[in-house]
């Protein structure tokens, strides 16, 4: 039997398949543009639709079950035809940013469990509403992307508990639509798909190719990737180490204080009645590769890696090379050096750029800490999980012990083994997980090392009130 997870991310889509004993079979990428001015940031579900149509007519072996996971937020309009009314609006456009304002903060909090902020999909939809009510008037329909894409494969309309969550309008505790934040903002709730479990079944494909293919509405990509890395337990935590640093805590219930939430920690159902919470930074890989574009005189990753050294450096870096996530939430800080000297090499600039999204973490973690959720494992994905060096440097930072993860696309891994689970091929999560997901190397903290990172962090934790004096 084949099982294919379908990834539709917000600059192109990829499709995996395995076979259910767990051996990649083939993967196929296709990538959109995106198109971005001073006031919009958008992409063309036309190009979306294209591209899941290329990479699934693409493949030799034709799935038996394909899951589909995606970004959340951006949303498609559809008229009484079925016609495409809007270019869906990425989470960094700024329309909505008025709008988010208007609704009653605590409420948002304790249903959706996410502080209203402009780059969810209530906010922009209030924006179309007070600036487009002629589009709103046509509108018949309303999908986030992979309910849409579900949608166009086997006609069914739903959307899983994941997805729904990254909207602003989905009652996390109660898992259903919070009719009363739609009413607010203009929308019949009835536009929008109905919620489901993630990995519902929700009919059958022979669109593209496909031969009677189950479509699954698998999961928010981030908890897709999260379950790819094997964390089912709490405690479990994923670094996911991109081009965006994101740190995935595995809880099995929601904090009572949800003040996290006012520093844009946002928590979204999760597999077997748990949930994840969502810390991020905005620069992770990107930041190395600044450095290496710009300052690594052509040297590549591994080179660069070589010469770092073991112990901590004397510079503090401040990664906020796009604006500043979580828990700052500002996008308009910015990066800072400290300490940098004539003597200053270029490896030990590249090191503290490591540390730096390190201490990042460590900040992230420390917010997480404040309301009760401490992981006592980090398991490393992504890009950035291939640097040993760099791997150890965040586990000295943190003082966490950080684990590889040996599987090249951990977010298709959690689509299929969910599915694989869901289709009654494994009798649990964990005996699906042991098939398609595969532990690598964990590094220890070493304490002399962590020691000296407790004492560095104290004065990294000053920088952002010092830069907010600069402004």
């Amino acid at each position: 039997m084949y099982l294919a997870g379908l990834d539709v991310g917000s600059s192109g889509c990829k499709i995996t398949v395995c076979d259910d004993r767990g051996h990649f079979v083939e993967s196929h990428y296709q990538p959109y543009d995106s198109r971005h001015t001073e006031t919009e940031h958008t992409i063309d579900a036309h190009d979306i639709t294209a591209a899941v149509e290329t990479v699934i007519c693409a493949t030799k072996c034709k799935p038996d079950a394909l899951g589909v996971s995606s970004f959340g937020e951006s949303f498609v309009l559809l008229d009484e035809n079925d016609n495409i009314l809007n270019c869906p609006m990425l989470y960094n456009d700024p329309r909505g940013s008025e709008e988010c304002k208007m609704y009653d903060r605590e409420m948002v909090k304790n249903s959706a469990c996410l502080a209203p902020a402009a780059l969810y999909s209530l906010p922009k939809l209030r924006w179309y509403c007070r600036n487009r009510p002629d589009v709103i008037k046509k509108t018949r329909k309303i999908f986030m992307i992979g309910d849409y894409i579900v949608w166009l494969l086997c006609g069914s309309r739903v959307i899983n508990y994941s997805s729904a969550t990254r909207t602003m309008g989905f009652d996390v505790r109660n898992l259903c639509w919070r009719r009363e934040l739609f009413d607010e903002t203009g929308i019949d709730v009835n536009l929008l798909s109905c919620p489901v479990p993630d990995g519902t079944v929700a009919g059958v494909s022979y669109k593209f190719g496909l031969n009677g293919a189950k479509i699954i509405s698998a999961m928010h990509d981030q908890n897709a990737a999260a379950l790819g890395a094997g964390a089912l337990r709490d405690g479990d935590a994923v670094d996911g180490s991109g081009s965006v640093e994101c740190i995935t805590p595995v809880i099995s219930r929601l904090p009572d204080d949800m003040s996290a939430c006012d520093s844009g920690i946002a928590f979204l159902p999760y597999e077997l009645g748990m949930y994840v919470g969502c810390a991020f930074s905005y620069t992770g890989g990107t930041a190395l590769k600044w450095f290496r574009d710009n300052l690594g005189g052509g040297e590549s990753y591994s080179v660069l890696d070589a010469a770092v050294g073991d112990e901590p450096g004397n510079i503090l870096i401040m990664p906020h090379f796009a604006g500043a996530a979580t828990p700052y939430m500002d996008p308009d800080s910015r990066a800072l050096f400290w300490g940098v000297t004539l003597g200053t090499t270029k490896y030990e600039l590249y090191r503290a750029v490591m540390e730096g999204v390190a201490y990042e973490m460590r900040v992230n973690l420390e917010l997480l800490a404040g309301c009760k959720i401490k992981p006592s494992r980090l398991l490393a994905t992504g890009g950035g999980a291939k640097s040993r060096v760099w791997s150890q440097i965040k586990a000295d930072v943190t003082g966490l012990p950080i684990t590889i993860v040996d599987v090249p696309e951990v977010g298709a891994a959690g689509v299929i083994l969910l599915m694989a689970k869901q289709l009654g091929l494994y009798s649990s999560l964990a005996e699906a997980a042991s098939v398609f997901t595969r532990e690598g190397e964990t590094l220890i903290p070493d304490p002399k090392r962590h020691s000296r990172y407790n004492e560095l962090f104290d004065k990294y934790r000053k920088l952002y009130s010092l830069s907010r004096e600069l402004r």
